[in-house]
């Protein structure tokens, strides 16, 4: 029997993995130069890491939940501006760039992902800043300089970062200012006429209070080229700087700290045009721009010009008080933003669909919580959380040239408006039992309230629907874990995950713009092992689970509205089921020498999942069961070498990392269609055969590399960095859509870039 090459990959790798014990979310890396911008590095000695995971303080081998904990200086060592580079580092995850908003991602942990950008419907996983969560996936794509932490969380972890975290949480520590007089500044050039200029300035007593202020700055020509215009496209330009005063008075118990910061941000939003001669754009196309591949082809575009701007002001207070016995917390965060987007969707040099969409959002956010110790062996963290925003949105669309240059001034009636608000509250408790020698229960809910309202309307034709509607929940947790000994633990857990419900801002009837789509749940059942070895120098962390998905939410394509189709979001009734392994460990083998790796196997299938479409002139149930879920690669793995030479000058430190990503799907769509007929011939049901193989990436072999030369003057040290990412030069879509036999589009990933740093701190 012949095996096939994936299959042999990922047997060797896992045999390679498991017999070097080594399958990591780097965890030791969280130490690498912690002391960037801040002496409060969450490391107490070189072998230990304290997370934050369950809101308290703990060791992460002592934390019985799949935590992989990453310090930024590994992301800046590679030359990395954002967060995507944590794609494929930590076990099943996964993070593109979506440029249909700004700063948007599309995350997937444990193949749970929500890839869309409207502001109606929220992220399946968390990104939590400061204690913030951001509630749409537009923003989440945080810088990655002069960030103390990063946790990536797996599995639901809505007892404690709420509703919206069935598939797991991103938490982003920032740098604190040091209270010590201070300044960081760096400078970046890479490929593309990407450059990058940043510098941190701290002050303060010493002792009681310090601030810091910041400006960073980020600008590419874009690794696209538009054939059209014989130019460079999806250039980017972007700010990001503000502000933070912390106060912490000596002997008191008490600390706050106030941030504030704006995130300005200009971009071409790019696609590459992916229609082929079966849907209806090719046939009005010059025939050199359809039936293009989804690798190299991606990289020339024929599109007309486009331009986001963004920009999103953002403030956040934190205030802890410790009285001994309990401790306070306040957390405060409001975030808004303002968007421009013209977009060429179609992607060819014609003039087919091209949208304006102007919105606005703000949301405010408090949280106040309450921790300490019942009794010896009993602790706690009870609290209560609120959560409001709104957003309005805007977009005219021109299609097949009928229409002036957006925004319309003749054409109202290509005018649709949606409006929509939330507004959530929630309880929350989560309990530690030390209940015998060696053994701990973990146990705990919350319970969670939404009201969504929603509004959509053409301005000429008036209002097409409206929609008001509640949801409430209740998500326990329940958890064991076994300490034989103090390099052992062992545990197992059942958790509960929800995402609301809400209505569909694309709706374009009065029936699918009122009608709510319902919440969905998670019930993910884990077991795992923590274990270290060789006196503290080997970290080996094992996890398996299965997840239950329950009236899983999906966009879906329904007739209707002036185009004749409209995207509605929808519930599977059958959902899906998940099921994995995981490993992540380290190992420190030699002074300066650390090797860390991960590797995540994963099993998902729908169950059940029918839904109505048109076959012909008539609508029908289709059947998408056989259909992969998106954002869900079977394997996954890294390994990184990280060493670190002194040297009379200072010291030079190498970095090598390969992440493998096999390939998986970024939407639910149709590569054919099989009718089911009926004793007189009419179609009772249509079977879809998997989805488009368009919308479907290659094998990702991603190797990046980096050499630091750190050097020591005294009172100041510089360093100056060289970089790769991607080496290998993969290409291959970062997203990829279809649109109901009319044409299709995708977003490419970078290719090979490389550049250099230079930098100074004292």
């Amino acid at each position: 029997m012949q095996v096939s090459k994936n299959v042999r990959l990922r047997a060797f790798t896992l045999t390679v993995l498991a017999t070097t014990t080594l399958a990591t979310g780097a965890p030791a890396l969280a130490q690498d130069d912690a002391d960037t911008n801040n002496d409060d590095t969450s490391v107490n000695n070189l072998n230990e890491i304290i997370v934050s995971a369950r809101r308290r303080d703990e060791t992460l081998q002592d934390t019985p939940v799949a935590i992989t904990a990453v310090n930024a200086a590994m992301l800046e060592a590679k030359g990395t501006v954002n967060i995507g580079d944590l794609q494929g580092a930590a076990p099943g995850l996964l993070i593109t760039q979506q440029n249909s908003g700004a700063q948007a991602a599309n995350i997937s942990i444990r193949g749970l992902t929500y890839a869309d950008i409207e502001k109606s419907q929220t992220p399946t996983v968390g990104v939590v800043v400061d204690g913030v969560t951001i509630g749409t996936n537009t923003g989440q794509l945080q810088d990655a300089f002069d960030i103390a932490q990063i946790e990536v969380l797996r599995g639901p972890q809505g007892t404690l970062f709420g509703a919206n975290t069935i598939g797991g949480v991103i938490n982003i520590t920032r740098a604190k200012p040091t209270m010590e007089p201070g300044v960081k500044a760096e400078f970046t050039y890479g490929r593309w006429n990407t450059w990058a200029a940043k510098g941190i300035l701290n002050y303060g007593d010493g002792d009681t209070w310090g601030i810091k202020a910041w400006y960073f700055h980020n600008e590419s020509d874009g690794f696209y080229y538009n054939a059209t215009r014989d130019t460079r496209d999806g250039g980017s330009k972007g700010d990001n700087y503000g502000a933070s005063v912390l106060f912490e008075p000596a002997g008191s118990g008490f600390d706050a700290q106030f941030t504030i910061e704006n995130v300005v941000q200009s971009f071409e939003p790019v696609v590459s045009n992916l229609a082929n001669s079966s849907e209806v754009f090719c046939a009005f196309e010059p025939a050199e721009e359809c039936n293009r591949n989804t690798t190299t082809d991606l990289y020339t575009t024929f599109g007309q010009a486009a331009i986001s701007k963004y920009d999103a002001p953002n403030a956040t207070l934190t205030m802890n008080y410790d009285t001994g016995n309990v401790t306070l917390t306040s957390i405060t965060g409001w975030r808004h933003s303002k968007e421009k987007q013209t977009q060429d969707f179609d992607g060819s040099s014609v003039d087919l669909y091209y949208v304006d969409r102007r919105q606005k959002y703000t949301q405010w956010s408090q949280e106040l919580r309450a921790g300490g110790n019942l009794f010896e062996g009993l602790d706690y963290v009870v609290g209560g959380y609120y959560f409001t925003s709104k957003y309005d949105l805007t977009q005219w669309s021109r299609v097949f040239g009928f229409a002036p240059d957006v925004p319309p001034t003749e054409f109202d009636e290509n005018e649709q408006i949606v409006n929509g608000k939330t507004e959530s509250y929630a309880v929350f408790g989560d309990f530690n039992w030390a209940f015998a020698e060696d053994w701990r229960l973990s146990f705990g809910g919350r319970w969670s309230h939404d009201n969504k309202k929603l509004t959509n309307r053409f301005a000429t034709d008036g209002l097409i629907g409206s929609g008001d509607a509640n949801f409430s929940k209740f998500t326990p947790k329940l958890g064991v874990d076994y300490r034989p000994n103090p390099d052992t633990m062992l545990y197992a857990s059942w958790s509960r995950g929800y995402r609301s419900g809400g209505f569909s801002p694309r709706a374009a009837t009065a029936e699918t713009a009122s009608t709510p789509f319902q919440p969905e749940t998670v019930d993910a059942y884990e077991v795992g092992a923590k274990l270290t070895f060789l006196d503290g120098n080997l970290d080996l962390n094992l996890a398996g689970f299965v997840s239950d998905y329950k009236d899983m939410q999906q966009n879906l394509t329904l007739p209707g509205g002036p185009t004749g189709n409209q995207t509605i979001t929808g519930n599977v009734p059958g959902g899906a089921l998940i099921k994995g392994i995981e490993m992540d460990s380290t190992a420190r083998l030699f002074p300066g020498f650390t090797l860390t790796a991960s590797a995540a196997y994963m099993k998902s299938r729908f169950r059940n999942f029918v839904t109505d479409g048109v076959f012909g002139t008539e609508i029908v149930p289709f059947d998408y069961s056989d259909n992969r879920l998106i954002y869900a690669p079977k394997f996954t793995a890294s390994l990184n070498a990280n060493y670190d030479v002194p040297t009379s000058f200072g010291s030079v430190v190498t970095n090598v990392g390969w992440r493998h990503i096999s390939p998986y799907d970024e939407q639910i769509s149709a590569a054919s269609l099989t009718p089911i007929t009926d004793g007189s011939g009419d179609v009772t049901m249509v079977i879809v055969n998997g989805n488009d193989p368009r919308v479907r990436t290659t094998t990702q072999d991603l190797v990046d590399a980096s050499m630091s030369f750190n050097f020591d003057l005294g009172a100041t040290e510089a360093y100056f960095r060289v970089f790769g990412r991607n080496l290998l030069n993969e290409k291959t879509t970062t997203h990829a859509f279809t649109v109901a036999g009319l044409w299709s589009f995708g977003m490419a990933l970078e290719p090979r870039t490389y550049g250099a740093t230079v930098g100074v701190k004292f």
